[in-house]
């Protein structure tokens, strides 16, 4: 299964409202529909707006089946394996969006995901990664959120072992600088953020692989039933989610099932 090829599109609605974008992009995002639900429209407003949010939050965290925009189950092994069809999903907060990643090798093999101790440069603390979840232990979720200065889709996005490497069309326009650290650093893939040159290490625990961020993405701790091959989000960990001064404040706290939504490919061909 293809995850929600059909599925909504988050770019152009962000890239118009945060300021100057060179033509070529413009053409290319205008290409792109928009089709996102009303707490997906608002993730996409600047960071800095999140601040207006009311402080309703919550005193734990939901479990959650993720499901698709039918409402029906996402399975974990029809989740394709470095997918460029990027998904979202709201978690814990309406306002908090992350990614959610199958990830794997150059040769599209899924990667067992171990749990990892994640540090954090800005203050020198560290955290547990529980680790990837699913058939191969390879499926992680991710804050899509960058923790240097708030940047959103589609400046923050996954870039899979195909699209690392120079003179791609955008959004994957990394620098010799981004791909020379990925390689030192053994990272066939990345989460890179094009506002300021942050990249995170997905395949540990979403750790920082290169400033000027100074925090590590918050992860969204997944369970997976194998009897059913459904995943639940249920926790999340690692430092608050920018614009938050906790986890579970500054949103409105999210009950029932958590909806995946999709971007078509945002990788011209």
């Amino acid at each position: 299964m293809r995850l929600l090829k059909d599925g909504e599109d988050y770019f152009l609605s962000y890239a118009e409202g945060v300021g100057p974008i060179d033509e070529n992009r413009r053409r290319f995002l205008k290409g792109l529909v928009l089709g996102v639900s009303v707490a997906a429209v608002a993730s996409a407003i600047p960071a800095l707006k999140f601040f207006s949010a009311p402080s309703i939050g919550g005193a734990s965290f939901p479990k959650m089946l993720l499901v698709n925009a039918n409402g029906n189950a996402v399975e974990a092994s029809g989740i394709q394996v470095n997918s460029e069809i990027i998904t979202l999903f709201s978690y814990p907060l309406s306002n908090e969006i992350n990614f959610l990643l199958n990830l794997g090798d150059a040769s599209n093999t899924p990667v067992e995901i171990a749990p990892y101790t994640v540090s954090v440069p800005l203050t020198g603390a560290s955290y547990s990664f529980p680790g990837g979840v699913g058939p191969h232990k390879s499926i992680v979720s991710y804050s899509a959120i960058c923790q240097h200065l708030g940047c959103q889709p589609p400046e923050l996005h996954f870039y899979p072992p195909a699209r690392m490497k120079l003179g791609m069309p955008p959004p994957s326009q990394l620098t010799q600088a981004v791909l020379t650290m990925a390689q030192k650093d053994n990272i066939p893939a990345c989460i890179y953020c094009a506002c300021h040159g942050s990249m995170y290490d997905p395949y540990h625990g979403g750790s920082v692989a290169r400033s000027p961020t100074q925090r590590p993405l918050p992860a969204v701790v997944l369970e997976w039933d194998p009897a059913t091959d459904y995943l639940y989000a249920i926790d999340e960990v690692g430092v608050p989610v920018y614009g938050h001064s906790a986890t579970l404040s500054g949103g409105t706290l999210l009950s029932g099932n958590a909806t995946v939504k999709a971007t078509s490919n945002p990788f011209p061909q």
